[in-house]
């Protein structure tokens, strides 16, 4: 059953390395992040499943131990998912996509040990009903399982984003940030998936499967943080 869960975005550049002389202007977006993840560890789960977008070759589970990088991104910086103790010995040969590597990094930065992890990528192309079917599967793993949810919204807020400007990605990222802050299973559930691909939200099927694990567990929301830095819809939002 879900006990909780938390929703951050997955952008390299929360990784202060990688953002380099930009890395200060994320600073809120980092702590609000960490809170979050203060929120599952103190929920006291027995498993903790990060899911985010991945291309075809990140998708699919990922053990504790996976190693990640950021090497991609110009900066020597490894990380491994749940990397602590004996978790190196459980890796796998495949490597995290990039929205689980962030993950990682806040993990270890956050110095979890809560409980076991294990990481899922999920493709943006999976269609909503099979999400949610994914999502209650998660929930049924244990008796005490938390998600955290990697995903941003839309990348069309502005001019400049990588998207460039589509006046209804601030009204879908609205939509977004009400169903996170209010844990509304149902309205994460009806998310458009043609506009949301049309808006490059890069979250959309993370989203949905939070909707299916969710499903039941009438678990409270709290919205910590939204904001769309460089044009991109990002959210932190804590369920328990």
């Amino acid at each position: 059953m879900l006990i909780a869960a938390a929703v951050c975005p997955c952008p390299p550049l929360l990784v202060p390395e990688v953002a380099a002389g930009a890395a200060g202007e994320l600073d809120e977006l980092r702590a609000a992040c960490l809170d979050a993840v203060g929120v599952l560890a103190a929920a006291r789960p027995e498993r903790l499943i990060v899911v985010g977008p991945a291309e075809r070759d990140g998708r699919g589970p990922h053990p504790q131990g996976t190693p990640g990088s950021f090497r991609g991104f110009g900066v020597d910086l490894d990380v491994r998912l749940g990397g602590w103790g004996e978790a190196a010995a459980e890796a796998s040969e495949r490597t995290l996509p990039p929205s689980l590597a962030v993950a990682a990094w806040l993990l270890e930065r956050a110095r979890w040990q809560a409980a076991p992890v294990e990481g899922l990528g999920v493709g943006e192309p999976l269609a909503a009903e099979r999400c949610r079917e994914v999502g209650r599967e998660l929930a049924a793993q244990a008796e005490r399982v938390a998600l955290l949810v990697m995903g941003d919204g839309s990348a069309c807020r502005s001019l400049k984003a990588p998207g460039y400007l589509d006046e209804r990605a601030a009204g879908f990222d609205a939509d977004v940030a009400r169903a996170l802050g209010a844990a509304d299973v149902g309205a994460l559930a009806a998310l458009d998936e043609e506009l949301a691909a049309e808006l490059k939200v890069a979250g959309r099927a993370p989203l949905q499967v939070l909707a299916g694990a969710g499903e039941g567990a009438a678990l409270k929301g709290e919205l910590r943080y939204e904001a769309a830095p460089y044009g991109v819809g990002y959210f932190v939002a804590m369920w328990s």
